[in-house]
């Protein structure tokens, strides 16, 4: 009954935080090892609670339906992590929110992780997570391209970014 009743204040903590929250800060609040914690979302993802383990903590995603933000796939290209720190700046500078970034495997198909960047710290956060942990990114996989599902409050901010990253050879247009 207690695993119950922590896994309702793991809910109760995520629903009512409007930022990320890391699992050793979860593990702190209710007293257990982050492992622990680890399996708590895992039993609340399978009983069908829609939470997110991003770079910067587990959150349940915000539901758009009603609002005016606008979500666009777009598909890139880059090599290497100082191309990868400038992409990303351009979506958030532009005024764009980076949700995450899709491969597609030819084994295992489509590999999603979950960002949720959306300003030039959370840029500089994730590339020294990158970097401190000699991480690859997913694009490794393939040859540098990939998807990303951006946020953009409107039509002109998503022209914008699309704009800045044609202009940097990041945006993969049709052969």
């Amino acid at each position: 009954m207690f695993s119950e009743k922590r896994r309702q204040a793991i809910k109760e903590i995520l629903q009512k935080s409007p930022e990320p929250v890391k699992g050793s800060e979860l593990a702190e609040r209710m007293g257990v090892s982050r492992q622990v914690i680890v399996q708590d979302i895992a039993i609340l993802r399978a009983a069908g609670e829609e939470i997110l383990a991003t770079p910067q903590g587990y959150l349940i995603p915000e539901r758009i339906e009603g609002s005016s933000l606008i979500r666009k796939t777009i598909v890139t290209r880059h090599l290497g992590n100082e191309d990868m720190d400038e992409e990303l700046k351009i979506i958030v500078d532009q005024g764009g929110k980076i949700i995450d970034v899709i491969v597609e495997h030819p084994i295992y198909g489509e590999i999603r992780g979950n960002l949720m960047i959306s300003t030039r710290h959370d840029v500089e956060e994730f590339m020294k997570r990158i970097v401190g942990e000699h991480a690859e990114p997913l694009s490794i996989l393939t040859e540098g391209v990939h998807l990303h599902t951006i946020e953009v409050p409107d039509e002109e901010t998503y022209l914008r970014i699309i704009e800045q990253l044609e202009r940097s050879g990041y945006l993969l247009k049709d052969a």
